[in-house]
This record gives structure tokens, C-alpha cells and sequence, in this order.
């Protein structure tokens, strides 16, 4: 039973702290004690209130006797200094005076029980001292559940908060900079969504544990939730000190960690917020560096960002456009526009269309999802945005299938999407609603998304392929795809980012990649199809390189289907 400072199981005698200031009182617990702890009891004794730090610094102890009968007109003075000398030590106040008043006071104040020294005997002392161990081991751990996070056992918000208010507070007398960093992890949700959440809380205690390693025992590491971390680093004299923490913790955070049977390589993207002088109260600076952070993620991911007032316009501008954009799915105002796409073998003619969502704002007109996808995907409307594409695709394709049967319409599946659970499922009942064949629709999904989750994703385009969709790699060449593993995909197009294009017929040397990816996807049995084609000049090298199609300005931008409508009835005529 007995235990340490903290109330921990230990197999060291009890030791009991009495603070009286009679030199006989120690002898007569002792005596009082005697036998009833298995492991032994050591009655120590302290005359005076400050003798107790030095008794708890250096000893500890399993109880705190305090006799406040010396002590009758300062009790709380008595009681907050014993306190405040062991926070974890459990304290039965013992006393001359009768009352209920009394008990009460002492134990509203912070005391475990409350004796009166006259009805003191073996048993009730020793059954008190037991309880009272108990009592405030509940309190510490109620404490700490209260103030840490669960899973990673991390300071939580609340806690941070506090320290961050104390470092702010100390900063301001010492002259230094305190700073809050604010860390997420890239791409979390898919993550958690194809392999499962114990996995993703595998990931976080791993990452939470390897990342406090790295700081200074003065710099705080707290959890607010999800895959959120925000650290407290103290006692900086430039925003470059900040900086280089950021580094440490990006690099730190990229080692692969290990899932399961296997490991995973991260990228986290890091906000970073200094606090602006004696008036910074700690939400704004964790906001600011939450900012900083949201910029980090908007620019790609996997780099950090210094906040700066043009950080807090930009992020005031976004939660408007978060707003607009769900108002926007609400009020149906999306669209799918449609790019042709050509064949390159033989005479160059159409052979489908890529669906291109379009927002139709009601004051800014159309609007490309270069401003708003990256939003839709952090907020999760992304979902519903994509099964209306989808949906508007596939109805379109049925109908124009009439009069071109081998017209095919390609559609992106985002990172989201792929993981979403169910996807199988909704895909097979739109085609069945619609009447559309699969086979004439291509489903693309992009390099990076398949790096992500590379076992889950697999399983996924299986089931897709099974069900008669064809599937392309859409941004072939942006990502680290390994040879291995796009033999495994089961899929049927390559198409090769614009970047690879735009060069072509003016910088030596970029036939050359083109004409590398078109032979290694012939050799996979893919057809290869080029992106971003604008120009005869690169329309001429795509066709020396042996590319089997090609979409871009060059044929035609995205239209809507109405002018698609009379795109076919004309050439049909």
C-alpha cells in the first residue's frame, strides 16, 4: 500500500510526514502505527511550516499529518503552505477543536479528512491515512485527465493555454519571445479513412512521441485534437531560432513511422506565430500560428509558414469563401464543363471529354477550381461536389452514347473520395439509375493520392476495374510512382502532366522525358495521353513520341454540354 510522492505503488516503506510542533507527537503515531503497513512505516517530524518544503524535497512522503492546533489563527495560511510544498501529497489535518465547521473548512481548502487529535486511535488513523492515499490519487488522476489528452497523454488546451499565458506573461519581464508553432499532419484524413483509425492513432502516438524527444525541457508539446499539435517554445531572441525549431520538427516528422507490419513516410505542414508584444493574449497567437499553418497547406503542404497581418487578410478571405462555397452546393450553382480529348493515332479525331467542374458565382461569373478545390477538400464538400460530378457525367455520357456509342468522359476521383467508404457501392447504383455502361467511363485518380495509402488505393481500383470502369493515372510524373507498383494498378491510361508539355519545341531535351513515359506506359500495355497541349509545335512532338492522345486549348477548352450537344450534332451531320 505503500506509495511515493505521488500516491505511485511502491515497495519502500510508508512514510508519514508529521508537521506538530510538540517533539513527542511523532513518537506516540509511531507508536500508534506500529505493524499495520506491511512494508514498513517511517514516521518522520517536522516542528516548524518551514521545514516541510526540505522534508517533501528531499524524503517525499505517503502522507502529511498537519496538526493545526498551533496554527488556529493563520489554518489557511498552514494548510495552502503544506500544499503548496507537496501539490501531490495527500494531508489529513488533525486538530484540538470539535466542529463541523471546521472539518468542512479543511477539507473545502484542499485536506483529503479532517481528525480531532483527542479521538485519535490505531484504527481510525490508519483506516484515514489509507483513504486518504486513495482520495488523492483520484484527484491526480482526475487532474491529469482533466488537463492532457488521452491518446498521446500530451498537455491538452487547456493546459497549453495556461502555459503559453505564463511564458507570455515571463517573456514580458525578461525581454525574450515566446513562440507557438502549429503543426498538421498532410493528408490525415485519407490516411485514417484507408487504413482505420487504430492505425491513424498509431501513427499520432508515434509521431507525438518522436517530436517531444526533440525539445527542450522547457518548451511545451500539446495535443488540441484530431492531428493538431502546437508546441511552446520559450526564450527566443529572433523569429530565425523559430525557424529553425520548424526545421527540426519537419525533418523529425518525415522519418517513416511504423504501422502495423509496415511504415509510413509523413509530411506535416507547420504554422509559425511570434507573440507581438505585451499585449499578445494566448488564443491570438495560437490563431495567428493556426493561420500560418492553413497557408502552409494551401501552398502544398509539407513546409512551414511565418504569420504575417497578410496571413490573417488571407485567412479571413478563406473562411468567406468556405462560406460561399457551401452556400454555392446548396444552391446548386456547380457545373460541369467538358474538354475535349483526341486521339493521336492515325488522324487526329475525338474520341471523349474530360468532366471540369466550374462554380457559376452570381457576381464573379465562372470560376475555376484552382480558387476553390483546395477548399472543398479541407472542409469535406469535396464529397458531395465530386458524386454530383459524377452523377452529371455519367447522365450526359448515356445520353450522348446514342449518337457517338464509343464516346468516353473522364472523371477525377479525389484523394477523399477514394477513401470514402461506400464509394464501390454509390458508383454501381449510379450506373445502374442512369443506364450508362462503365466501360465509357474513366475514372482518374492522381499519382500523389496513390502514394498515400498505395495497398488500400489498390484494393479499391481492383474493385472499380471489376466493375467495367476504365482508370487512368491523371498527373503522371508529379509523383514517385515506382515501376512495381504501376504494374500492380489495374489501369488503363497514363496521362502525363501539363509541365511536361508546355516545353515541348523549345527546351532541348523534354521530347526526350515525354517520349520515356510514353514508352514505359506502352510497355505496361497503357495508352498515354498528353495534358495542357496548346501549341502545333507540341501537338508535332507528341506524335514523334508516339502518344497515343492529347487534350488541351489546342482542341478545344471546356464548354458546357449544351454547346457539346451541338459539337456532335454537327460533326455527326
Amino acid at each position: 500500500m505503500a506509495s511515493g510522492q505521488n500516491g505511485a505503488p511502491a515497495t519502500q516503506p510508508a512514510r508519514l510526514l508529521l508537521v506538530d510542533d510538540d517533539p513527542r507527537a511523532a513518537a506516540v503515531i509511531a507508536e500508534m502505527l506500529r505493524g499495520i503497513w506491511p512494508e514498513g512505516l517511517v514516521v518522520a517530524h517536522a516542528q516548524r511550516l518551514g521545514d516541510v518544503e526540505r522534508e517533501l524535497l528531499d524524503h517525499g512522503a505517503t502522507c502529511v499529518l498537519l496538526d493545526l492546533s498551533q496554527h488556529q489563527d493563520d489554518r489557511l495560511a498552514a494548510l495552502r503552505h503544506v500544499r503548496a510544498a507537496g501539490p501531490d501529497v495527500p494531508i489529513i489535518v488533525l486538530s484540538d477543536h470539535a466542529g463541523g465547521e471546521a472539518g468542512l473548512w479543511a477539507v473545502q481548502d484542499g485536506a483529503q479528512d479532517y481528525l480531532l487529535k483527542r479521538e485519535l486511535d490505531r484504527s481510525l488513523l490508519s483506516r484515514a491515512i489509507r483513504h486518504a492515499i486513495e482520495r488523492k490519487r483520484s484527484e491526480v488522476e482526475l487532474a491529469h485527465q482533466a488537463l492532457h489528452d488521452p491518446l498521446t497523454g500530451l498537455p491538452n488546451r487547456v493546459l497549453f493555454l495556461d502555459r503559453l499565458g505564463v511564458a507570455l506573461d515571463r517573456s514580458r519581464r525578461t525581454d525574450s519571445s515566446v513562440a507557438v508553432l502549429f503543426l498538421d499532419v498532410d493528408k490525415f484524413k485519407l490516411i485514417n479513412d484507408s487504413r482505420g483509425h487504430a492505425a491513424g492513432d498509431q501513427l499520432l502516438v508515434g509521431l507525438a512521441g518522436r517530436l517531444q524527444e526533440m525539445l527542450r525541457p522547457m518548451d511545451t508539446m500539446a495535443r488540441l485534437g484530431g492531428d493538431e499539435f502546437t508546441f511552446l517554445v520559450e526564450d527566443l531572441r529572433s523569429e530565425r531560432e523559430a525557424i529553425l525549431v520548424a526545421e527540426r520538427l519537419s525533418h523529425t516528422a518525415g522519418l517513416p513511422i511504423k504501422i502495423g507490419s509496415g511504415e509510413t513516410a509523413i509530411t506535416v505542414s507547420i504554422g509559425i506565430a511570434l507573440a507581438d508584444g505585451p499585449s499578445a493574449a494566448p488564443e491570438k497567437v495560437i490563431g495567428d500560428a493556426d493561420t500560418a499553418m492553413y497557408r502552409a497547406k494551401r501552398q502544398g503542404g509539407s513546409r512551414f509558414e511565418l504569420f504575417d497581418e497578410s496571413s490573417r487578410q488571407r485567412a479571413t478571405e478563406r473562411m468567406a469563401l468556405e462560406r460561399a462555397l457551401g452556400r454555392a452546393v446548396e444552391r446548386a450553382e456547380l457545373r460541369v464543363h467538358y474538354q475535349p480529348r483526341v486521339s493521336l493515332t492515325g488522324e487526329t479525331r475525338l474520341i471523349g471529354f474530360e468532366a471540369l467542374l466550374r462554380w457559376e458565382h452570381p457576381q464573379r461569373g465562372l470560376i475555376t477550381p484552382a480558387e476553390f478545390i483546395a477548399v472543398a477538400e479541407d472542409t469535406g464538400l469535396i464529397l458531395p461536389i465530386g458524386e454530383f460530378v459524377l452523377e452529371q457525367a455519367l447522365r450526359d455520357l448515356e445520353r450522348w452514347r446514342r449518337s457517338r456509342p464509343g464516346m468516353t468522359i473522364s472523371v477525377n476521383l479525389s484523394s477523399r473520395q477514394l477513401a470514402q467508404p461506400g464509394l464501390i457501392e454509390r458508383l454501381a447504383d449510379a450506373v445502374a439509375a442512369t443506364g450508362a455502361d462503365p466501360g465509357n467511363l474513366c475514372l482518374e485518380v492522381t499519382e500523389t493520392t496513390l502514394e498515400l495509402s498505395p495497398e488500400p488505393s489498390v484494393r479499391i481500383l481492383k474493385a472499380l476495374s471489376e466493375l467495367g470502369f476504365k482508370l487512368a493515372i491523371d498527373d503522371f510524373g508529379t509523383g514517385y510512382s515506382s515501376l512495381s507498383r504501376l504494374k500492380q494498378l489495374p489501369v488503363d491510361t497514363l496521362k502525363i502532366h501539363e509541365s511536361f508539355v508546355t516545353d515541348l519545341g523549345r527546351r532541348p531535351g523534354e521530347a526526350a522525358i515525354v517520349g520515356a513515359v510514353v514508352e514505359l506506359g506502352h510497355a505496361l500495355e497503357l495508352s498515354v495521353v498528353a495534358e495542357g497541349v496548346e501549341t502545333d509545335a507540341q501537338l508535332a512532338q507528341l506524335r514523334d513520341v508516339g502518344c497515343d492522345g492529347a487534350q488541351g486549348f489546342l482542341f478545344g477548352s471546356p464548354v458546357t454540354k449544351a454547346k457539346i450537344d451541338a459539337l456532335l450534332e454537327a460533326s455527326a451531320g
